[in-house]
Protein backbone atom coordinates (compact mmCIF):
# COMPACT_ATOMS: atom_id res chain seq x y z
CA UNK A 1 0.00 0.00 0.00
CA UNK A 2 1.41 3.45 -0.82
CA UNK A 3 2.02 5.72 2.25
CA UNK A 4 -0.07 8.49 0.80
CA UNK A 5 -3.62 9.11 2.95
CA UNK A 6 -5.06 11.38 0.27
CA UNK A 7 -6.91 8.15 -1.65
CA UNK A 8 -8.08 5.64 0.77
CA UNK A 9 -9.24 1.68 -0.07
CA UNK A 10 -13.10 1.33 0.61
CA UNK A 11 -13.87 -2.13 0.99
CA UNK A 12 -13.65 -5.86 0.50
CA UNK A 13 -16.31 -8.97 0.88
CA UNK A 14 -15.95 -12.25 0.98
CA UNK A 15 -18.53 -15.46 0.80
CA UNK A 16 -18.18 -19.20 1.56
CA UNK A 17 -20.94 -21.79 1.53
CA UNK A 18 -20.73 -25.24 2.32
CA UNK A 19 -17.98 -26.01 4.02
CA UNK A 20 -17.21 -27.29 8.06
CA UNK A 21 -14.99 -24.23 8.93
CA UNK A 22 -16.54 -21.49 6.52
CA UNK A 23 -15.93 -19.17 9.56
CA UNK A 24 -12.25 -20.02 9.88
CA UNK A 25 -12.00 -19.22 6.20
CA UNK A 26 -13.50 -16.15 5.98
CA UNK A 27 -11.26 -14.82 8.60
CA UNK A 28 -8.69 -15.64 6.59
CA UNK A 29 -10.00 -14.45 3.25
CA UNK A 30 -10.62 -10.99 4.89
CA UNK A 31 -6.75 -11.31 6.07
CA UNK A 32 -6.06 -11.40 2.54
CA UNK A 33 -8.08 -8.41 1.77
CA UNK A 34 -6.96 -6.07 4.60
CA UNK A 35 -5.50 -4.00 2.31
CA UNK A 36 -8.76 -2.72 1.04
CA UNK A 37 -9.85 -1.57 4.67
CA UNK A 38 -8.25 -1.25 7.70
CA UNK A 39 -10.95 0.28 10.11
CA UNK A 40 -13.47 -2.62 10.91
CA UNK A 41 -14.36 -6.21 10.08
CA UNK A 42 -16.72 -8.54 10.42
CA UNK A 43 -18.21 -11.88 9.53
CA UNK A 44 -21.76 -13.32 9.35
CA UNK A 45 -22.10 -17.46 9.70
CA UNK A 46 -25.44 -19.71 9.38
CA UNK A 47 -25.95 -23.11 10.31
CA UNK A 48 -29.38 -23.01 8.78
CA UNK A 49 -31.18 -21.99 12.14
CA UNK A 50 -29.76 -18.76 12.20
CA UNK A 51 -27.51 -16.09 11.57
CA UNK A 52 -24.85 -15.53 14.22
CA UNK A 53 -22.53 -12.42 14.05
CA UNK A 54 -19.23 -10.79 15.07
CA UNK A 55 -17.98 -7.71 14.06
CA UNK A 56 -15.60 -5.04 15.47
CA UNK A 57 -13.32 -1.78 15.09
CA UNK A 58 -10.16 -2.50 13.80
CA UNK A 59 -7.59 -4.88 12.10
CA UNK A 60 -8.80 -8.32 11.04
CA UNK A 61 -6.91 -9.68 13.63
CA UNK A 62 -7.86 -7.21 15.88
CA UNK A 63 -11.51 -8.21 16.12
CA UNK A 64 -11.24 -11.79 16.14
CA UNK A 65 -9.78 -14.53 17.98
CA UNK A 66 -10.53 -18.06 18.88
CA UNK A 67 -13.58 -17.93 20.94
CA UNK A 68 -15.18 -15.19 18.47
CA UNK A 69 -14.47 -17.16 15.66
CA UNK A 70 -15.51 -20.81 17.11
CA UNK A 71 -19.07 -18.54 18.30
CA UNK A 72 -20.02 -18.35 14.52
CA UNK A 73 -21.71 -21.60 13.75
CA UNK A 74 -22.32 -23.11 9.96
CA UNK A 75 -21.06 -24.19 6.73
CA UNK A 76 -21.29 -20.57 4.86
CA UNK A 77 -20.50 -17.10 6.09
CA UNK A 78 -19.63 -14.00 4.42
CA UNK A 79 -17.35 -11.39 5.66
CA UNK A 80 -16.03 -7.96 5.06
CA UNK A 81 -13.22 -5.15 5.61
CA UNK A 82 -14.22 -1.79 5.86
CA UNK A 83 -12.74 1.94 5.01
CA UNK A 84 -15.88 4.10 5.10
CA UNK A 85 -16.37 6.29 1.84
CA UNK A 86 -20.10 6.67 2.95
CA UNK A 87 -21.28 7.43 6.54
CA UNK A 88 -19.07 7.61 9.59
CA UNK A 89 -16.17 5.55 11.30
CA UNK A 90 -18.04 3.93 14.70
CA UNK A 91 -19.24 0.10 15.34
CA UNK A 92 -23.11 0.63 14.14
CA UNK A 93 -21.61 1.02 10.66
CA UNK A 94 -19.51 -2.05 10.42
CA UNK A 95 -20.44 -4.50 8.12
CA UNK A 96 -22.14 -7.39 7.36
CA UNK A 97 -25.08 -5.89 7.92
CA UNK A 98 -27.41 -7.72 9.90
CA UNK A 99 -31.22 -7.42 10.31
CA UNK A 100 -34.48 -9.52 10.74
CA UNK A 101 -37.27 -9.06 8.24
CA UNK A 102 -40.66 -10.73 7.37
CA UNK A 103 -38.90 -13.64 5.37
CA UNK A 104 -36.08 -14.53 8.17
CA UNK A 105 -32.78 -13.31 8.37
CA UNK A 106 -30.36 -11.57 6.40
CA UNK A 107 -26.74 -10.39 6.42
CA UNK A 108 -25.23 -7.86 3.23
CA UNK A 109 -21.91 -7.07 2.86
CA UNK A 110 -20.97 -4.39 0.38
CA UNK A 111 -17.86 -3.11 -1.51
CA UNK A 112 -19.14 0.40 -3.69
CA UNK A 113 -20.77 3.82 -3.71
CA UNK A 114 -24.94 4.07 -4.01
CA UNK A 115 -25.11 7.64 -4.99
CA UNK A 116 -28.48 8.04 -5.11
CA UNK A 117 -29.00 6.45 -1.52
CA UNK A 118 -29.71 9.81 -0.03
CA UNK A 119 -32.05 9.99 -2.01
CA UNK A 120 -33.85 6.50 -1.95
CA UNK A 121 -33.25 6.84 1.95
CA UNK A 122 -35.36 10.21 2.87
CA UNK A 123 -38.00 8.73 0.53
CA UNK A 124 -38.07 5.37 2.84
CA UNK A 125 -37.95 7.35 5.88
CA UNK A 126 -41.14 9.22 4.84
CA UNK A 127 -42.96 5.89 4.36
CA UNK A 128 -42.19 4.83 7.66
CA UNK A 129 -38.45 3.28 7.19
CA UNK A 130 -35.99 3.40 10.49
CA UNK A 131 -32.92 3.72 9.67
CA UNK A 132 -29.57 1.83 12.30
CA UNK A 133 -26.74 3.27 10.59
CA UNK A 134 -25.68 5.76 8.33
CA UNK A 135 -24.40 3.79 5.66
CA UNK A 136 -25.62 3.38 2.18
CA UNK A 137 -26.05 -0.83 2.45
CA UNK A 138 -28.62 0.05 4.74
CA UNK A 139 -30.64 1.32 1.85
CA UNK A 140 -30.39 -1.66 -0.35
CA UNK A 141 -31.59 -3.77 2.98
CA UNK A 142 -34.69 -1.43 2.98
CA UNK A 143 -35.75 -1.41 -0.36
CA UNK A 144 -35.02 -5.44 -0.47
CA UNK A 145 -37.53 -5.37 2.80
CA UNK A 146 -40.53 -2.94 1.37
CA UNK A 147 -40.28 -5.18 -1.89
CA UNK A 148 -43.69 -7.05 -2.59
CA UNK A 149 -41.71 -9.72 -4.58
CA UNK A 150 -42.64 -13.02 -2.98
CA UNK A 151 -38.95 -14.25 -3.30
CA UNK A 152 -35.99 -12.97 -1.56
CA UNK A 153 -34.26 -12.89 -5.06
CA UNK A 154 -36.88 -11.04 -6.97
CA UNK A 155 -36.88 -8.85 -3.95
CA UNK A 156 -33.36 -8.26 -4.44
CA UNK A 157 -33.55 -7.48 -8.29
CA UNK A 158 -36.36 -5.00 -7.39
CA UNK A 159 -33.85 -3.31 -4.82
CA UNK A 160 -31.06 -3.09 -7.53
CA UNK A 161 -33.16 -1.66 -10.10
CA UNK A 162 -33.56 1.03 -7.88
CA UNK A 163 -29.89 1.82 -6.94
CA UNK A 164 -27.53 4.00 -9.11
CA UNK A 165 -23.90 3.55 -8.71
CA UNK A 166 -21.32 0.59 -7.96
CA UNK A 167 -21.81 -2.57 -6.01
CA UNK A 168 -20.41 -5.53 -5.41
CA UNK A 169 -22.17 -7.52 -2.83
CA UNK A 170 -22.57 -11.06 -0.90
CA UNK A 171 -25.67 -11.67 0.85
CA UNK A 172 -26.31 -14.21 3.21
CA UNK A 173 -29.64 -15.66 4.88
CA UNK A 174 -29.97 -19.27 6.98
CA UNK A 175 -30.77 -21.06 3.54
CA UNK A 176 -28.38 -19.50 0.48
CA UNK A 177 -25.27 -17.38 -0.43
CA UNK A 178 -25.91 -14.49 -3.23
CA UNK A 179 -23.69 -12.54 -5.19
CA UNK A 180 -24.35 -9.71 -6.92
CA UNK A 181 -22.43 -7.43 -9.42
CA UNK A 182 -23.58 -4.17 -10.71
CA UNK A 183 -24.33 -3.65 -14.26
CA UNK A 184 -21.26 -1.24 -14.80
CA UNK A 185 -18.91 -4.00 -12.82
CA UNK A 186 -17.42 -1.06 -10.92
CA UNK A 187 -15.97 -2.77 -8.52
CA UNK A 188 -14.30 -6.33 -8.82
CA UNK A 189 -15.74 -9.97 -7.52
CA UNK A 190 -14.34 -13.25 -8.38
CA UNK A 191 -15.93 -16.92 -7.65
CA UNK A 192 -14.17 -19.80 -6.92
CA UNK A 193 -14.39 -23.69 -5.49
CA UNK A 194 -12.85 -25.25 -2.76
CA UNK A 195 -13.87 -28.48 -3.58
CA UNK A 196 -17.74 -28.35 -2.57
CA UNK A 197 -17.95 -25.40 -1.73
CA UNK A 198 -18.44 -21.87 -3.35
CA UNK A 199 -16.38 -19.41 -2.68
CA UNK A 200 -16.38 -15.48 -3.83
CA UNK A 201 -13.88 -12.44 -2.76
CA UNK A 202 -13.42 -8.86 -3.72
CA UNK A 203 -9.96 -10.80 -5.33
CA UNK A 204 -8.20 -13.63 -6.18
CA UNK A 205 -5.49 -13.03 -3.51
CA UNK A 206 -8.13 -14.46 -0.94
CA UNK A 207 -8.30 -17.42 -2.69
CA UNK A 208 -4.61 -18.53 -3.00
CA UNK A 209 -4.28 -18.18 0.82
CA UNK A 210 -7.03 -20.86 1.70
CA UNK A 211 -6.47 -23.11 -1.56
CA UNK A 212 -9.37 -22.17 -3.60
CA UNK A 213 -9.55 -22.26 -7.08
CA UNK A 214 -10.73 -19.48 -9.19
CA UNK A 215 -13.13 -20.13 -11.21
CA UNK A 216 -14.09 -16.86 -13.00
CA UNK A 217 -15.33 -13.04 -12.41
CA UNK A 218 -18.78 -12.54 -10.99
CA UNK A 219 -19.58 -10.63 -14.53
CA UNK A 220 -20.92 -7.20 -14.38
CA UNK A 221 -25.47 -7.57 -13.92
CA UNK A 222 -25.05 -10.47 -12.92
CA UNK A 223 -26.68 -12.52 -9.48
CA UNK A 224 -25.45 -15.70 -8.43
CA UNK A 225 -27.39 -17.85 -6.12
CA UNK A 226 -25.62 -21.14 -4.11
CA UNK A 227 -27.84 -23.15 -2.17
CA UNK A 228 -27.45 -26.61 -0.84
CA UNK A 229 -28.49 -28.41 -4.15
CA UNK A 230 -27.28 -26.14 -6.60
CA UNK A 231 -26.12 -23.31 -8.44
CA UNK A 232 -28.22 -20.39 -10.55
CA UNK A 233 -26.98 -17.81 -12.55
CA UNK A 234 -29.39 -14.76 -13.43
CA UNK A 235 -29.02 -11.53 -15.58
CA UNK A 236 -32.02 -9.43 -14.41
CA UNK A 237 -30.84 -5.82 -15.75
CA UNK A 238 -30.19 -3.86 -18.56
CA UNK A 239 -26.27 -4.50 -20.35
CA UNK A 240 -24.28 -1.27 -19.95
CA UNK A 241 -21.14 -0.15 -21.18
CA UNK A 242 -18.84 -1.92 -18.63
CA UNK A 243 -17.10 0.84 -16.94
CA UNK A 244 -14.46 -1.01 -14.22
CA UNK A 245 -12.65 1.03 -11.90
CA UNK A 246 -9.08 1.35 -13.61
CA UNK A 247 -7.49 2.31 -10.24
CA UNK A 248 -7.69 -1.06 -8.99
CA UNK A 249 -4.80 -1.59 -11.36
CA UNK A 250 -3.15 1.46 -10.40
CA UNK A 251 -2.92 1.46 -6.90
CA UNK A 252 -5.89 -0.67 -4.79
CA UNK A 253 -5.74 -4.48 -5.54
CA UNK A 254 -2.34 -6.20 -4.53
CA UNK A 255 -0.13 -6.74 -7.15
CA UNK A 256 -0.84 -11.46 -6.80
CA UNK A 257 -4.41 -10.68 -7.47
CA UNK A 258 -6.33 -11.44 -10.71
CA UNK A 259 -8.47 -8.49 -11.19
CA UNK A 260 -11.00 -7.68 -13.90
CA UNK A 261 -9.21 -11.02 -15.69
CA UNK A 262 -5.95 -9.83 -15.35
CA UNK A 263 -3.13 -10.20 -13.49
CA UNK A 264 -2.01 -7.12 -11.42
CA UNK A 265 1.55 -7.40 -10.94
CA UNK A 266 1.97 -7.55 -14.87
CA UNK A 267 -0.73 -4.76 -15.63
CA UNK A 268 1.41 -2.37 -13.20
CA UNK A 269 4.69 -3.69 -14.89
CA UNK A 270 2.86 -2.39 -18.78
CA UNK A 271 2.30 0.57 -17.25
CA UNK A 272 5.81 0.95 -16.69
CA UNK A 273 7.21 -0.17 -19.51
CA UNK A 274 4.53 2.20 -21.58
CA UNK A 275 5.71 5.92 -18.63
CA UNK A 276 9.40 4.95 -20.47
CA UNK A 277 8.69 4.99 -23.32
CA UNK A 278 6.46 8.30 -22.92
CA UNK A 279 8.86 9.88 -20.42
CA UNK A 280 12.14 9.10 -20.58
CA UNK A 281 14.86 10.54 -18.08
CA UNK A 282 19.04 10.73 -18.62
CA UNK A 283 18.95 9.42 -15.28
CA UNK A 284 21.11 6.65 -13.38
CA UNK A 285 18.79 4.64 -11.53
CA UNK A 286 14.89 3.91 -11.23
CA UNK A 287 13.75 3.89 -7.59
CA UNK A 288 10.32 3.03 -6.14
CA UNK A 289 7.99 4.57 -3.67
CA UNK A 290 6.79 1.48 -2.00
CA UNK A 291 4.94 -0.76 -2.11
CA UNK A 292 2.70 -0.12 -5.22
CA UNK A 293 4.67 1.76 -7.15
CA UNK A 294 7.17 -1.13 -7.09
CA UNK A 295 6.04 -3.36 -10.56
CA UNK A 296 5.67 0.12 -12.36
CA UNK A 297 9.15 0.78 -11.50
CA UNK A 298 10.65 -2.74 -12.44
CA UNK A 299 8.81 -1.92 -15.90
CA UNK A 300 9.72 1.12 -15.87
CA UNK A 301 13.61 -0.09 -15.52
CA UNK A 302 13.32 -2.85 -18.02
CA UNK A 303 11.59 -0.57 -20.63
CA UNK A 304 14.63 2.06 -20.36
CA UNK A 305 17.16 0.01 -19.77
CA UNK A 306 18.43 1.78 -16.00
CA UNK A 307 19.12 0.19 -13.11
CA UNK A 308 16.39 -0.36 -10.60
CA UNK A 309 17.36 -0.03 -7.19
CA UNK A 310 15.35 -0.01 -3.87
CA UNK A 311 15.98 3.26 -2.82
CA UNK A 312 13.40 3.68 -0.04
CA UNK A 313 12.53 1.16 2.20
CA UNK A 314 9.15 0.52 3.56
CA UNK A 315 8.82 0.08 7.34
CA UNK A 316 6.01 -2.46 6.99
CA UNK A 317 5.26 -2.37 10.78
CA UNK A 318 3.54 0.97 10.82
CA UNK A 319 0.08 0.31 12.39
CA UNK A 320 -2.83 2.94 12.26
CA UNK A 321 -1.32 5.57 14.99
CA UNK A 322 1.38 6.53 16.06
CA UNK A 323 2.76 8.74 18.63
CA UNK A 324 4.72 11.69 17.35
CA UNK A 325 7.71 13.28 19.84
CA UNK A 326 6.77 16.04 21.56
CA UNK A 327 9.91 18.12 19.70
CA UNK A 328 8.86 18.31 16.29
CA UNK A 329 10.93 16.18 13.35
CA UNK A 330 10.70 17.62 10.09
CA UNK A 331 8.38 15.12 7.85
CA UNK A 332 8.24 12.66 10.84
CA UNK A 333 4.66 11.09 9.35
CA UNK A 334 6.87 10.08 6.29
CA UNK A 335 10.14 9.31 8.00
CA UNK A 336 8.23 6.88 10.13
CA UNK A 337 7.11 5.13 7.14
CA UNK A 338 9.72 5.69 4.80
CA UNK A 339 13.66 5.74 4.98
CA UNK A 340 15.88 6.46 2.20
CA UNK A 341 18.99 4.31 1.41
CA UNK A 342 21.83 6.82 1.26
CA UNK A 343 24.18 4.66 -0.45
CA UNK A 344 22.35 4.41 -3.44
CA UNK A 345 20.93 7.45 -4.08
CA UNK A 346 24.24 9.62 -3.33
CA UNK A 347 25.39 11.85 -6.34
CA UNK A 348 22.94 10.13 -8.56
CA UNK A 349 20.27 11.14 -11.01
CA UNK A 350 17.13 9.39 -9.94
CA UNK A 351 13.83 8.50 -11.25
CA UNK A 352 11.28 8.03 -9.03
CA UNK A 353 7.87 6.10 -10.19
CA UNK A 354 5.07 6.62 -7.86
CA UNK A 355 1.11 5.27 -9.07
CA UNK A 356 -0.25 8.88 -8.72
CA UNK A 357 -0.28 12.35 -7.04
CA UNK A 358 -3.20 13.58 -4.76
CA UNK A 359 -2.70 16.73 -2.70
CA UNK A 360 1.00 16.89 -3.71
CA UNK A 361 2.42 17.08 -0.15
CA UNK A 362 3.25 13.44 0.19
CA UNK A 363 5.20 13.46 -2.89
CA UNK A 364 7.15 17.02 -2.37
CA UNK A 365 8.53 15.29 1.42
CA UNK A 366 9.41 12.17 -0.33
CA UNK A 367 11.18 13.75 -3.06
CA UNK A 368 13.11 16.00 -0.02
CA UNK A 369 14.22 12.76 1.74
CA UNK A 370 15.58 11.74 -1.14
CA UNK A 371 17.54 14.76 -2.00
CA UNK A 372 18.46 14.74 1.27
CA UNK A 373 19.98 11.70 1.16
CA UNK A 374 22.25 12.79 -1.70
CA UNK A 375 20.50 12.35 -4.71
CA UNK A 376 21.65 14.13 -7.48
CA UNK A 377 18.81 15.18 -9.14
CA UNK A 378 14.96 13.45 -9.03
CA UNK A 379 12.71 13.22 -11.63
CA UNK A 380 9.19 12.06 -10.66
CA UNK A 381 7.14 10.07 -12.90
CA UNK A 382 3.69 8.81 -12.55
CA UNK A 383 2.12 5.49 -13.96
CA UNK A 384 -1.13 7.00 -14.40
CA UNK A 385 -2.89 10.42 -15.37
CA UNK A 386 -3.13 13.45 -13.53
CA UNK A 387 -5.89 13.03 -10.67
CA UNK A 388 -8.47 15.98 -11.36
CA UNK A 389 -11.54 14.38 -10.46
CA UNK A 390 -13.06 12.95 -7.31
CA UNK A 391 -14.47 9.51 -7.35
CA UNK A 392 -17.96 8.79 -6.43
CA UNK A 393 -17.96 4.97 -6.89
CA UNK A 394 -16.62 3.74 -3.85
CA UNK A 395 -13.05 5.31 -3.20
CA UNK A 396 -12.37 7.86 -0.77
CA UNK A 397 -10.86 10.97 -2.38
CA UNK A 398 -10.22 14.12 -1.29
CA UNK A 399 -12.62 16.88 -3.11
CA UNK A 400 -11.70 18.38 -6.41
CA UNK A 401 -10.18 21.70 -4.85
CA UNK A 402 -7.54 19.58 -3.18
CA UNK A 403 -6.57 17.53 -6.14
CA UNK A 404 -3.46 19.81 -7.37
CA UNK A 405 -3.70 18.76 -10.85
CA UNK A 406 -7.65 19.72 -11.21
CA UNK A 407 -5.96 23.07 -11.08
CA UNK A 408 -2.36 23.16 -11.69
CA UNK A 409 -0.19 22.86 -14.97
CA UNK A 410 2.66 19.94 -14.88
CA UNK A 411 5.17 22.87 -15.13
CA UNK A 412 3.78 24.31 -11.74
CA UNK A 413 2.89 20.99 -9.75
CA UNK A 414 6.60 20.05 -10.18
CA UNK A 415 7.76 23.40 -8.95
CA UNK A 416 5.76 22.51 -6.03
CA UNK A 417 6.63 18.66 -4.92
CA UNK A 418 10.53 20.17 -5.67
CA UNK A 419 11.00 17.57 -8.62
CA UNK A 420 13.55 18.46 -11.25
CA UNK A 421 11.10 16.94 -14.15
CA UNK A 422 7.92 15.61 -13.58
CA UNK A 423 5.68 13.33 -16.17
CA UNK A 424 2.61 11.25 -16.12
CA UNK A 425 1.28 8.71 -18.36
CA UNK A 426 -1.24 9.69 -20.49
CA UNK A 427 -4.56 8.63 -20.88
CA UNK A 428 -3.88 6.31 -24.08
CA UNK A 429 -0.57 4.42 -22.51
CA UNK A 430 -2.78 3.49 -19.54
CA UNK A 431 -5.44 2.38 -21.66
CA UNK A 432 -3.39 0.37 -23.67
CA UNK A 433 -1.74 -1.53 -21.18
CA UNK A 434 -5.15 -1.77 -18.90
CA UNK A 435 -7.30 -3.19 -21.49
CA UNK A 436 -9.24 0.00 -23.92
CA UNK A 437 -12.99 0.70 -23.71
CA UNK A 438 -14.25 -1.33 -20.25
CA UNK A 439 -12.84 1.22 -17.93
CA UNK A 440 -14.56 3.69 -15.67
CA UNK A 441 -11.40 6.85 -15.76
CA UNK A 442 -13.96 9.41 -14.35
CA UNK A 443 -11.08 10.75 -11.55
CA UNK A 444 -8.64 11.47 -14.76
CA UNK A 445 -11.37 12.87 -16.94
CA UNK A 446 -14.42 13.82 -15.27
CA UNK A 447 -16.78 11.58 -17.45
CA UNK A 448 -18.44 9.75 -14.98
CA UNK A 449 -20.59 7.06 -16.39
CA UNK A 450 -23.58 6.76 -14.28
CA UNK A 451 -25.43 9.89 -13.22
CA UNK A 452 -24.71 11.63 -9.89
CA UNK A 453 -26.26 14.26 -7.98
CA UNK A 454 -25.94 18.13 -8.45
CA UNK A 455 -23.29 18.77 -5.79
CA UNK A 456 -20.07 16.88 -6.47
CA UNK A 457 -17.25 19.36 -4.96
CA UNK A 458 -17.67 17.56 -1.59
CA UNK A 459 -16.41 14.01 -0.15
CA UNK A 460 -18.95 11.09 -0.92
CA UNK A 461 -22.08 11.95 1.21
CA UNK A 462 -21.39 15.65 0.36
CA UNK A 463 -22.72 14.96 -3.04
CA UNK A 464 -25.92 14.22 -1.70
CA UNK A 465 -26.64 17.72 -0.14
CA UNK A 466 -28.05 19.54 -3.18
CA UNK A 467 -31.21 17.32 -4.40
CA UNK A 468 -32.48 19.80 -6.99
CA UNK A 469 -30.74 18.48 -9.73
CA UNK A 470 -28.45 15.89 -11.33
CA UNK A 471 -25.78 15.24 -13.49
CA UNK A 472 -24.37 12.68 -16.09
CA UNK A 473 -21.33 12.97 -18.39
CA UNK A 474 -18.36 15.03 -18.23
CA UNK A 475 -18.25 17.63 -14.97
CA UNK A 476 -16.62 20.79 -15.22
Amino acid sequence: MNIQKDIHEYCGVFGIFGHNEAANLSYLGLYSLQHRGQESAGIVSSNGKGLYHHKGMGLVNEVFDYTSLKSLLGRSAIGHVRYSTTGESSIRNTQPFVVDYAKGGIAIAHNGNIVNAMLLREELENNGSIFQSTMDTEVIVHLIATAKSPTLVERLVSALRRVRGAYSLVILTESFLIAARDPYGFRPLVMGRLKDAVVFASETCAFDLIGADYEREVEPGEIVIVSKNKVEYVKPFEKQKPSMCVFEYIYFARPDSYVFGKCVYNVRKDLGRALAKEQPVNADIVIPVPDSGVPAAIGYAQESGLPFELGLIRNHYVGRTFIEPEESIRHFGVKVKLNPVRDILKGKKVVLIDDSIVRGTTSRKIIKMVKNAGAKEVHLRISSPPTTHSCFYGIDTPTREELIASSNPVEKIAKFITAKTLGYLSSEGLLSAAGRDKFCCACFTGDYPVEIPFILHAPQLGLFEGKNGKRKGKVP
